[in-house]
């Protein structure tokens, strides 16, 4: 079938079901970012609690973002295979009882295989909101709406973290991932009684679930992997920030938890606007230049918190934060959509691929250099001017081709 044909066909022709889409995609995107955030302010806690070092406990964010990855390679297959709505309502309960086994933990280790079994969870509901979303818009419209999606996400720091705080002051860090659970179950109602199935009828199914045919044909994508590194490398900024962020903040700064909170928040805020206009700026100037711009503002926020890493001030760690919200959302906005873009008949496994990229990927790096002798402020700038070598990719004549096409509405 024709391309534009093929993008025709996927429109979604009625306006208050698309608005429905949407919002349900939301609630789905919102279980990873809120597994991460929530429980942000009580880290230093869960450290003294459990007895171990603050990285053990920064462990759990990082094993949940790699068994988030990993479990995409199944379910992206599984939503193409038996479609979105059934994969996401299995990827939500499996989310809500991993929630309570954290809730009453009562080991370190049970916690961590609480939360590589939350992380399978969360795979499942993102593949099949970024799915969901390549089944039912045009190219061009994929790309503008992973950016709305990027921005809802965004208020998950700005308003988890206070309420994370909230209800480790008054109840203690566990009541954090009860309230992820009633979250899940919740949702689970949600998605059950009003998401209708979005899988296109032309949807690959043929062969086995997992065979490496199924990946390699995403994968031999020049385009593909390209900007499924860049969602990677960006990630990782914003991953090594949300690990890094309390205890620099908290132990080495010495802030309260609503201080910590309130620099969260207004980072969150700048992430927020920074998202909402991506869509625009990607229709205005086009995917190629706002990924130039994104990534010239990550080098531009490395090289500033290089700079500023002898003030051992809030303002001096935060700024280049600042900085940097604009850069990778802008870099995740528009990347995400492109390397989402020649998969209509894959999109499941394009998504699934793409998220291994951009969790697992993202999750293992920070892990590996949370473990070398960095202090925080260093080792976001290590990650920010990782970034460079994308830059200088995107500079070559081969690259140029990639931009070419614009599909139309």
């Amino acid at each position: 079938m024709d391309i534009k044909k093929q993008e025709n066909v996927r429109l979604t022709p009625d306006l208050k079901q698309d608005k429905r889409l949407v919002i349900l995609m939301v609630l789905l995107v919102f279980f990873g970012p809120l597994a991460i955030d929530i429980y942000l302010p009580a880290v230093p806690i869960m450290a003294i609690e459990f007895d171990v070092k603050i990285t053990r406990i920064q462990d759990t964010i990082s094993w949940f973002l790699v068994s988030l990855g990993f479990g995409q390679l199944l379910a992206g297959p599984l939503a193409d295979r038996f479609g979105r709505r059934l994969i996401a309502l299995i990827g939500v309960f499996i989310y809500c009882v991993s929630a309570i086994l954290a809730w009453v933990a009562v080991s370190l280790d049970i916690l961590l295989l609480a939360r590589i079994l939350q992380g399978f969870g969360a795979c499942a509901t993102s593949v099949c909101a970024f799915a969901a979303v390549r089944d039912s818009f045009s190219t061009k419209q994929t790309g503008q709406m992973i950016s709305y999606l990027n921005g809802a996400i965004c208020f998950i720091p700005a308003l988890a973290p206070l309420l994370g705080s909230w209800l480790t002051t008054h109840f203690s860090w566990r009541a954090n991932f009860l309230f992820m659970a009633l979250y899940a179950f919740f949702a689970w109602i949600a998605v059950y009684s009003f998401f209708r199935e979005t899988r296109p009828v032309d949807t690959d199914t043929s062969g086995p679930l997992l065979a490496p045919s199924r990946y390699w044909k995403v994968l031999k994508e020049p385009v593909f992997i390209y900007h499924a590194m860049l969602c990677m490398l960006s990630m990782s900024v914003i991953l090594a920030y949300v690990t890094s962020a309390p205890v620099h903040l908290i132990n080495t700064l010495g802030l309260s938890m609503d201080e910590f909170t309130a620099w969260f928040a207004v980072n969150a805020a700048l992430n927020i606007f920074a998202s909402m206009t991506a869509p625009k700026l990607i229709e205005n100037i086009g995917t190629r230049k706002i990924l130039n711009s994104g990534m010239m503002l990550l080098i531009l926020s490395g090289l500033l918190m290089m700079l500023l890493n002898r003030t051992e001030e809030a303002w001096s760690f935060m700024l280049p934060i600042f900085v940097s919200s604009f850069g990778f959302a802008w870099i995740l906005g528009a990347s995400a959509g492109k390397a989402l873009e020649p998969f209509g008949q894959r999109a499941g496994t394009a998504a699934a691929l793409l998220g291994l990229f951009q969790m697992c990927g993202a999750g293992f790096l920070v892990s590996l250099t949370q473990r070398l002798d960095f202090t925080e402020p260093l080792l976001l700038v290590f990650h920010m001017l990782l970034i460079i070598p994308g830059l200088i990719i995107l500079w070559l004549p081969v690259s140029k081709s990639w931009y070419e096409i614009e599909y139309e509405n």
